[in-house]
């Protein structure tokens, strides 16, 4: 009786299955990064656009779009030359017959209306002119258009011979006109005019010719433009 049970004991021992080891877990793995979307980006204006006197690397809408690469803004294409009025810039605008349609427009004109004596209507009505057209540059959105007030050149080293308080005082009222027009128009308005008042003392803010700004200078422009140009793309 004795064996027989010891028997069953073991016959019971024999046939028990080895317990299973659980099946290995997968590592989950980290989410994708989601594709930066590129942002295209147009730059019309003058000698402040193209930063006269300076490598094409400090212009400051390259040093915006370097700053603003991880917000995918591109490398501008621009439309500007130095001493552009606001009707030459359209004029050449016209004559590009560039059909392109962008993420970002910039505008910066009028300096050379103000050096060359034009009245403040005129400028007033050919900006209205070239805003409507940087807004369809931008595919008719107003909110992807933003526009940097004019530097006073005034209180820059070339201007020490002329009447330099004469030349504040316009480059106000063409800056007042600007702001209204944009305002109205629903454009962003970038004011960079107080920076370059700062910057009267300092030589290294300015390019060779003593009449523009230094890629130093320009990179503030671009740091004040930053945050503009962010809003207008979310």
């Amino acid at each position: 009786m004795r064996l027989l049970v010891l028997f069953s004991l073991l016959i019971g021992f024999g046939c028990t299955e080895p317990t299973a080891d659980p099946a290995p877990r997968a590592t989950p793995l980290p989410p994708a990064k989601p594709a930066v979307t590129q942002i295209s980006y147009l730059a019309l204006g003058d000698s402040y656009t193209i930063g006269e006197g300076v490598p094409a690397t400090d212009w400051w809408g390259l040093q915006l779009a370097r700053l603003g690469q991880t917000d995918g803004i591109q490398t501008p294409d621009i439309i500007a030359r130095t001493g552009w009025t606001t009707a030459e810039l359209q004029e050449a605008i016209k004559s590009a017959n560039n059909q392109n349609t962008y993420e970002l427009v910039s505008l910066m004109i009028g300096v050379n209306n103000q050096y060359r004596g034009q009245p403040v209507a005129t400028y007033r009505t050919e900006l209205r002119e070239l805003l409507q057209t940087a807004i369809r540059f931008a595919g008719g959105r107003p909110g992807r258009v933003f526009m940097l007030s004019i530097p006073d050149w005034g209180r820059s080293p070339y201007a020490r011979n002329y009447d330099q308080e004469r030349i504040t005082m316009e480059i106000n009222q063409f800056n007042a006109a600007a702001q209204q027009e944009c305002r109205q128009l629903g454009v962003a308005y970038v004011n960079i005019t107080d920076l370059t008042r700062a910057a009267a003392d300092d030589a290294t803010q300015f390019a060779p010719d003593g009449l523009h700004y230094s890629g130093k200078h320009m990179q503030q422009w671009a740091q004040q433009a930053l945050p503009v140009a962010r809003q207008l793309l979310q």
